[in-house]
């Protein structure tokens, strides 16, 4: 039988992809006793870094599209830590850096992408959590926005 994180994915039509490998000197994930670091995942667009400036380029409802896509990625990562999405007992923390105009104010907007697709795919016992979202100069590669989370497993 299917199990309801995955029926959720398949019906939102989201298939996760593999571990990808790091683009620096640093690992995909951390697990330390019952929590996961999963570390920052780029927004990409058709495989490569999705590049662009909030407030310049890109507006929130695009940015919002791209941290969602960061979330997909973010759940491989996670399922590749611990095996099976249905180990994640929680999402505690999730932080969204969003490549920004010195006058763009909208990063929790843009942050949103991430968090209500966690909360679509884990419901929001597990899926809400706590949450930072700034605006910086820039993200390696020129990326829009990198997000980073930790999650409690068993």
């Amino acid at each position: 039988m299917t199990h309801p994180i995955q029926q959720r994915l398949q019906a939102l039509g989201i298939t996760l992809p593999p571990l990808a490998t790091p683009a620096a000197a640093y690992v995909p994930f951390v697990r330390t006793g019952h929590l996961v670091f999963v570390s920052g995942h780029i927004a990409r667009k058709d495989g490569k870094p999705w590049v662009g400036q909030l407030g310049a380029a890109i507006g929130t409802e695009e940015g919002k599209l791209a941290a969602r896509t960061i979330a997909i990625d973010l759940l491989g990562t996670l399922q590749a830590a611990v095996g099976d999405l249905a180990r994640v007992k929680r999402i505690v923390k999730v932080m969204s850096l969003v490549n920004s105009t010195p006058g763009f104010t909208e990063q929790h907007l843009v942050t949103n992408g991430c968090s209500e697709l966690l909360v679509e795919v884990f419901g929001k016992d597990v899926g809400a959590h706590a949450r930072s979202a700034f605006g910086v100069a820039q993200i390696p590669l020129g990326a829009c926005v990198e997000i980073e989370l930790i999650a409690e497993v068993e």
